[in-house]
């Protein structure tokens, strides 16, 4: 389950951003918390997630064209650092309680502009942390660990801290957590060989518009990011919505929203485990329209939920579903997609994941402004399944055309089913 910790790299990557991802996660409940004490305004709590996101969706597809060019271990440095700074200027204000929503706003936005480079430089580092490419999909599965491990423990300490003591120490305590990932970073050591080499003199739109071609003429990858955009778009949102759901529904606090919070990544940490216990990436397609489904059946549940106890349940199912949903569509286009395109098709990833979600956000809080949070919850979650069965539609076309692809790269013998279909696989190859 933990094969991946065995390249060195992985595991200094691993133990400084297990530290680092507690703090994150605390400054984004602290971030909800703050914006709905400040104003208790529905619209305001999506269009922070907005104003956090959306750089994402205009930049990320041109970030992925930087990221195969450059350094990718520098870059993540330089970001780590920047991100720091951000979350030093959100403690500062804060605790000398000059915060204004507008303040809130811009460092969203400067956090956007961040992640815009990190998220794909991030998943692309991946593979040259782990050296040995059969080792990927554990790694992969125990990054979804660590970020929901993380999602456990840091909204959990963030309920506490900003009971006792307010905002401004869990953004502290996020920028003192990055000096963790950043010596990490600094005590690797990446040969000129690990680094993926682009045509540095290629015209950058004309990379961007290679990349595009390429996710777009592999109905694998595209359908596979797709779904995952439009569940990122009608379903991830909730999480703008869980302080109303902890205040006016469940009739809680900020121990609510933080017991909530954990909730959802115990189910996450489950279904990410479950991932990293697997040997191989055969049979994973299936998972996707499934994780989908029952990502969205939970929403629609607790959207009825009154009860505590109830809600806590069904945050755990949301957490598997979408977790599972996005490790595995992350581990099979990691699988599948051509080194020299490494960058910019997992920018497309970020772009599907975290470049709709800001869409959501604003949209689920207008929303929620007319018809109510549970409402809007409702329908986001049917949303979800309608895109799942969707998905599952097309899985017989999708068999066909991976099936070479992976005949190609060696992972499936000849004779042997695709990834989507594994039935008659007797001794699937460990990969």
């Amino acid at each position: 389950m933990f094969r991946a910790l065995s390249h060195r790299n992985y595991k200094l990557f691993f133990s400084g951003q297990g530290i680092s991802m507690i703090g994150t996660w605390m400054t984004r409940v602290a971030t909800s918390w703050l914006v709905y004490k400040l104003t208790g305004s529905a619209f305001l709590l999506g269009a922070v997630g907005f104003a956090g996101q959306i750089p994402s969706f205009v930049l990320a597809p041109f970030a992925g064209v930087f990221v195969d060019r450059w350094n990718r271990h520098r870059l993540l440095v330089v970001t780590q650092v920047l991100a720091m700074l951000q979350s030093a200027g959100l403690a500062v204000l804060t605790l000398t309680g000059t915060i204004q929503i507008w303040h809130v706003i811009a460092l969203a936005i400067f956090q956007g502009l961040i992640n815009a480079f990190d998220m794909p430089a991030r998943q692309s580092f991946v593979v040259q942390m782990v050296e040995d490419r059969a080792d990927l999909p554990n790694a992969i599965a125990l990054n979804s660990t660590l970020v929901n491990g993380a999602r456990l423990i840091g909204p959990s300490v963030a309920g506490v801290v900003i009971a006792l003591v307010g905002e401004g120490w869990c953004f502290t305590i996020d920028a003192v957590s990055y000096l963790a990932v950043i010596g990490s970073l600094l005590a690797m050591t990446v040969t000129p060989a690990e680094i993926v080499k682009v045509a540095k003199g290629s015209n950058v739109l004309h990379q961007l518009r290679e990349g595009w071609d390429y996710v777009r003429g592999n109905p694998a990858i595209s359908k596979i990011l797709l779904l995952l955009a439009f569940v990122a778009m009608v379903g991830f949102p909730y999480t703008v919505l869980m302080p109303i759901f902890a205040n006016e529904i469940l009739h809680g606090g900020p121990y609510t929203l933080g017991f909530l919070m954990a909730a959802t990544g115990t189910g996450a940490v489950t279904g990410a485990l479950t991932l990293a216990a697997r040997k191989t990436v055969l049979g994973l397609g299936r998972f996707i329209p499934l994780a989908a489904g029952t990502f969205g059946a939970g929403l629609v549940a607790f959207s009825f939920s009154r009860w505590i106890w109830l809600s806590l349940i069904l945050m755990f199912i949301t957490g598997i579903g979408f977790m599972v949903q996005m490790a595995v569509s992350n581990t099979l286009i990691q699988t599948i997609v051509d080194e020299d395109k490494r960058g910019r098709v997992m920018s497309f990833y970020t772009m599907a994941f975290m470049g709709t979600a800001p869409f959501g956000s604003l949209l689920a809080g207008s929303v929620a402004e007319k018809i109510g949070a549970p409402n809007t919850l409702l329908i986001g979650g049917l949303g979800c399944v309608i895109g799942a069965l969707w998905f599952q539609r097309a899985l017989p076309r999708l068999r066909q055309f991976v099936r070479p692809i992976y005949i190609e790269k060696g992972i499936l013998p000849e004779l042997r089913t695709g990834i989507f279909d594994t039935a008659e696989v007797t001794s699937p190859p460990e990969i």
